[in-house]
């Protein structure tokens, strides 16, 4: 809940009113769909604006070229023969200080005595030819200065003397000197006229373009997840009693080909998890079912012939099954706790060295000298202190101890040493004198409840839980417990790597072997 809250407060504040008023689909096609028509009606009206601008620049340039020819057009007209009335584009000829010698007729409104609305050209100075200058009309009622009423124009112009003009100035009062200009006004009526059908078109062509590139993202959608809703329901008629199933690996090789594989092998670890439980299951029955029944035939042969029964016989042999129930419920108890990722005890430095003397004693008491249990610290002066719970670090050693006890004929070896092979860890080794371990099986023996053919016909056999233990303590703690290659019939040598430091801030590094498991070295 509190992850959903922290993702909410992340999303813009439209977004979050959308999803409340559940606006926005929850379906991954029309999200897709709605993504895809809102880029694209962007896309397509941003297109859109800047057609109509560039056509209505396109126009306007051609209406002031047209202007600007109409200008030539006027000066060569009235140079011998005067004017009047519509002439192409709107136009008003002026004279020195603003008389009007002739205008068409959408100028008219804006004109009064005789004197021109636009600018005169004045007396003197220069010549300036198709010169541009901008003009604001005012608005007024008049239907002939509709198309310029309330408008600034822009105007081309041209400017000549007077005497160039004889057929529109003889006669008018034109004084000597002065100069006439010309004015056309640029009137954007044709730009508006192509703009306003452009538009007509855009506003069908837009929505159908938008609306199409939506369809096309849905069914693509639609298509992409096709395979994704296969494995959906290949899914989930998988079941944890039953994870045998896997989901059909499309031949596209792209994303959906990856989640099968990942869906595929992750069906792969929950069935080999669920076989591994069920055999965990039957084999710590089997394990508990064994002195349960040596236990119960006891109790019921002595009960049932009391007079002859030998009770303190009975009760040490009880002792010895509750003994071992025990045990093996700990053992069973501890591997729980481990799997389901239990914070580890506290922990502080300890001297491995001092801790295997420790119980080198101790195992050598209670083996009494058969096997004999030996310890060798290769450098004494050396530091073999690491960072551990001292408690997972005496059980890892007491059970690789006991393991050994099991086996040897004559002889167990507890060595501890720094390891020149990685710096900054310490090394120890628990070596036997006994059958040893067939290369093949130097990974299964670390299995839970796994014990070889020979140990099983021992009277003394463990549970099968002790190295199993052993490893998932050393790599909670940042080392490494392997089993080391050793000539046939030399004992079995397990090797031990713990980090000096802290485990969390050392990697533990694995031994390199030469044999079939990658985790074992040649000692």
């Amino acid at each position: 809940m509190l992850r959903r809250l922290q993702r909410a407060r992340l999303l813009p504040r439209s977004v979050r009113v959308l999803r409340s008023l559940r606006v926005l689909p929850r379906s991954v096609r029309a999200r897709s769909a709605l993504a895809a028509a809102f880029a694209a009606a962007v896309l397509f009206t941003s297109g859109a604006l800047l057609m109509r601008h560039q056509l209505y620049d396109e126009r306007l340039r051609a209406t002031s070229s047209v202007a600007q020819q109409q200008v030539t057009t006027l000066l060569s007209a009235t140079a011998n023969s005067s004017i009047s009335g519509p002439w192409g584009a709107p136009y008003e000829i002026v004279a020195g200080d603003g008389m009007l010698l002739a205008s068409s007729p959408e100028l008219e409104p804006y004109e009064k005595d005789g004197h021109a609305f636009l600018t005169g050209p004045g007396r003197g100075g220069s010549l300036p030819l198709y010169t541009r200058r901008r003009f604001t009309f005012p608005a007024v009622a008049e239907p002939a200065a509709r198309s310029l009423s309330g408008q600034t124009l822009t105007t081309v112009e041209g400017t000549v003397p007077a005497s160039y003009l004889p057929g529109e100035t003889q006669g008018r009062g034109v004084a000597a000197g002065a100069r006439v200009r010309v004015y056309v006004l640029i009137v954007p009526d044709d730009a508006e006229r192509a703009v306003g059908e452009l538009d007509r078109e855009l506003v069908v062509a837009v929505p159908l373009a938008t609306a199409l590139v939506a369809g096309v993202a849905w069914l693509a959608t639609r298509r992409a997840l096709r395979p994704v809703e296969a494995i959906r329901a290949r899914t989930a008629s998988v079941t944890a009693a039953d994870p045998r199933e896997r989901v059909e690996v499309p031949d596209t090789a792209d994303e959906v080909a990856e989640l099968a594989l990942t869906i595929n092998a992750t069906l792969q670890r929950l069935e080999e998890a669920a076989t591994a439980q069920r055999r965990f299951v039957a084999d710590a029955a089997h394990e508990l079912r064994s002195p349960l029944a040596t236990l119960l035939a006891g109790l019921e042969v002595a009960t049932a012939y009391p007079d002859r029964a030998d009770w303190p016989a009975v009760v040490s042999a009880a002792g010895r099954q509750a003994r071992r129930l025990s045990g093996l419920t700990e053992e069973l108890l501890l591997l729980a706790r481990l799997d389901a990722g239990a914070p580890p005890a506290p922990a502080e430095r300890v001297d491995v060295a001092a801790l295997a003397g420790r119980l080198s004693e101790e195992y050598a008491e209670r083996a009494g000298g058969s096997p004999k249990v030996d310890l060798l610290v290769a450098a004494p002066d050396a530091a073999t202190t690491v960072f551990a719970a001292p408690g997972d670090l005496e059980r890892i050693l007491r059970n690789l101890l006991d393991n050994a006890l099991r086996h040897a004929v004559g002889r167990v070896l507890l060595t501890v040493a720094r390891d020149s092979a990685a710096p900054g860890s310490v090394l120890c080794t628990v070596r036997d004198d006994g059958a040893g371990v067939a290369e093949a099986d130097s990974e299964r023996i670390f299995e839970r409840f796994t014990r070889l053919d020979e140990s099983r016909t021992r009277t003394d056999g463990g549970t099968g839980l002790g190295l199993a233990i052993a490893r998932d303590l050393a790599a909670r703690h940042g080392g490494l417990l392997v089993l080391a290659v050793q000539p046939k019939g030399s004992g079995a040598c397990f090797v031990l790597r713990l980090p000096a430091g802290d485990p969390m801030s050392i990697r533990p590094r694995p031994f390199k072997g030469r044999g079939r498991s990658a985790r074992s070295q040649r000692l």
